[in-house]
């Protein structure tokens, strides 16, 4: 069993809860989707095949018992889910940022789901697999990249109307460089919202289109 691998790198993790803390990144190649604001087009083709065995012992080497399976979109390739059991059998905290595009069902439920719901913003909230949160937990995060006011609202709505702040953390980001964080902190203050406002800490730390951070 192999999966395209874009690139694995260490790095500290830039985005959720869990932002800041050293990460091992294990980046797939190949997604499903084509949001406009993407920042990791890179990765829809770019990499080079690995046994999952490998993957694990290149992961290990960092000596950091945090990592990360992200894309792309990192379930996209059907073997990400047996390199999820290898990695939690392994002794890993395993986190995966997906899209919310592909079902989460036959996932182990070891791993922390960081699961996006495409806003209209991205031209793909048509793509949104409304399933998945059935299969949220409160360890797991619903992320929402926002890119206007129209974003925001519409993201109130499916939070409101899913209750999704009752299972699992409730993350607000801005696309880089398109929204003004100040707004969105005033929009989420001014309705007393219980999410968590992020940044993506990796792009103040270092340019934002540099990659392996």
């Amino acid at each position: 069993m192999s999966l395209k691998v874009n690139e694995i790198y260490f790095s500290i993790q830039g985005e959720s809860s869990y932002a800041g803390l050293p990460c091992v990144f294990v980046r797939l190649t190949g997604c499903n989707l084509r949001c406009v604001w993407c920042d990791t087009e890179y990765a829809f083709y770019e990499g080079e095949w690995k046994s999952l065995d490998q993957i694990v012992a290149e992961v290990a080497q960092f000596g950091c018992r945090l990592v990360e399976l992200t894309g792309g979109e990192p379930l996209l390739q059907k073997e990400s889910f047996a390199l999820v059991d290898k990695l939690v059998e392994a002794g890993f905290k395993v986190l995966i940022e997906t899209s919310g595009s592909i079902t989460l069902a036959k996932l182990n439920p070891e791993a922390v789901k960081i699961m996006d719901i495409k806003c209209p913003g991205s031209q793909m909230a048509h793509k949104n697999c409304w399933e998945n949160i059935d299969y949220l937990t409160p360890k797991d995060e619903v992320k929402f990249v926002l890119a206007d006011r129209a974003d925001y609202d519409w993201a109130v709505e499916v939070m409101r109307k899913h209750q999704l702040d009752k299972k699992a953390s409730v993350l607000f980001s801005t696309v880089f460089g398109q929204l003004e964080p100040v707004k969105v902190v005033e929009w989420i203050l001014q309705d007393k919202l219980p999410v968590r406002f992020q940044l993506q800490m990796h792009k103040f730390i270092w340019h934002p289109e540099m990659r392996g951070v």
